[in-house]
C-alpha cells in the first residue's frame, strides 16, 4: 500500500453543510511479506478496519495505490508483475479475492442462518476456478472443517447451533476453502471469552503454518498483537504513528501513542506519565488533515505538532516513527 487514503462524504442534513467529510484513512503507506504476519493495533475509530476493507476493494480507496504480488503455483515465490488492486477491474478483483481472504469480526452476522454450514462455506465456490467437480469440493470442505477443530457431520447444522468461538472457526473454514495465500483477520478474537480467544490464536498460529499463509491481523490490544505478530504497525487518526518488529514495539515503544496502549495492558506497562503542556483539540476527523493526529492528545504537544504533519521515517532499523520529538 503506497500513500493510500479514505475519504467518506458525509449526508447533508437540515443544519449541516453539504460538503462534509470523514477522513477515515490518511496516506497510509505498508508492506506485508509473503508468509509474515503483520499486525495492525489502535483504538475503536482509528481507521484499522477500513484500511483492510480498502485492500479487498469492500471500501475503494479515494487515493494511492495498492499492489498485490501473485505467487508461482506450489512454491509460493512471487512472480511476474504486481496486480494493481482497484474497483474498477473486476475480473482482476474476483481472482484476487480468491487469493486474499477476509475474516470479520463478528462471525452471526457474515454468517447466513438460513443455510446449513455446508452451503455457507461452499455458496461461494461454484464460481471459484480452483473447483472442478461438487465431489471435489466436498472433499475440500470436509478437509478444512476438520483443520479448524470440526467434524463433517458439523456440515449438516446450522450456525444458530454453535458457540461464538465454533462460528468463528467456521469462518476461519470458510476463507480457508478456496486455498488462499492471505488471511486478514479483522479482529476476530475481540467478541470472544478469553480462553475461547487463546484457543482461536493459537488455531490461526498452526494453520498460518500449516497452509502457508500470510496473515494481516487486526485488533485494539497490544498483547493480542504483540503475540501474532511478526511486525506491527501502531495506527490512530487513520495515520500511521509507528512501525516496528513485534519485540522492539513492545520493548521500545517510541512514540508517545503507543506509550499509552503500552501502559494501558496492566500486564505490560507502568502507570501512565503525567502528561505536559495544555493539549490542543481532540483529534476531528471531519476536518481536513493538518499536524498530528495525536497532538490533542499527546504529553509532549508544541506547536509544530498542530501545524506540521510528522513524517513516519526510520529511527532505527526496520523502526518507523512519526513524531518531531523522537531521534
Amino acid at each position: 500500500m503506497r500513500d493510500v487514503s479514505k475519504v467518506f462524504r458525509l449526508e447533508a442534513g437540515l443544519f449541516a453543510s453539504a460538503r462534509r467529510y470523514v477522513w477515515a484513512v490518511n496516506s497510509v503507506s505498508l508492506e506485508i511479506n509473503r508468509g509474515e504476519t503483520y499486525g495492525l493495533v489502535g483504538e475503536s475509530g482509528s481507521g484499522k478496519t477500513t484500511l483492510a476493507r480498502t485492500i479487498v476493494q469492500l471500501v475503494p480507496h479515494s487515493e494511492g495505490t495498492i499492489e498485490y504480488f501473485p505467487s508461482s503455483e506450489g512454491d509460493g515465490t512471487a512472480v511476474g508483475s504486481p496486480w494493481t488492486i482497484s474497483a474498477e477491474d473486476a475480473q482482476l478483483l474476483k481472482t484476487f479475492r480468491a487469493d486474499v481472504k477476509y475474516i470479520f469480526q463478528d462471525p452471526s452476522s457474515s454468517l447466513d442462518p438460513r443455510m446449513n454450514v455446508y452451503r455457507v462455506l461452499t455458496t461461494g465456490a461454484r464460481y471459484s476456478p480452483r473447483f472442478s467437480n461438487r465431489d471435489d469440493i466436498r472433499r475440500r470442505t470436509v478437509e478444512v472443517m476438520e483443520a479448524v477443530g470440526l467434524r463433517e457431520a458439523d456440515l449438516e447444522r446450522r450456525p444458530s447451533e454453535f458457540s461464538g468461538g465454533q462460528r468463528q472457526r467456521i469462518s476461519l473454514a470458510r476463507a480457508l476453502l478456496s486455498n488462499p495465500t492471505t488471511l486478514i483477520c479483522d479482529e476476530v478474537v475481540s467478541a470472544l471469552d478469553v480462553s475461547i480467544q487463546g484457543q482461536i490464536l493459537n488455531l490461526l498460529v498452526d494453520l498460518k503454518s500449516r497452509f502457508n499463509l500470510t496473515m494481516l491481523f487486526i485488533a485494539h490490544d497490544l498483547t493480542v498483537v504483540s503475540y501474532m505478530a511478526d511486525r506491527i504497525g501502531v495506527l490512530y487518526g487513520g495515520s500511521m504513528m509507528e512501525e516496528a518488529s513485534a519485540a522492539s514495539l513492545v520493548e521500545r515503544p517510541l512514540h508517545p501513542y503507543t506509550q499509552l496502549l503500552y501502559n494501558s495492558v496492566p500486564q505490560l506497562g507502568k502507570p501512565l506519565p503525567e502528561r505536559a503542556g495544555t493539549p490542543g483539540q481532540p483529534y476531528n476527523p471531519t476536518r481536513p488533515p493538518q499536524g498530528c493526529p495525536f497532538a490533542g492528545r499527546c504529553p509532549m504537544v508544541q506547536d509544530v505538532c498542530r501545524s506540521d504533519t510528522p513524517e513516519l521515517r526510520e529511527v532505527a532499523p526496520g523502526h518507523r516513527v512519526a513524531c518531531h520529538f523522537v531521534r
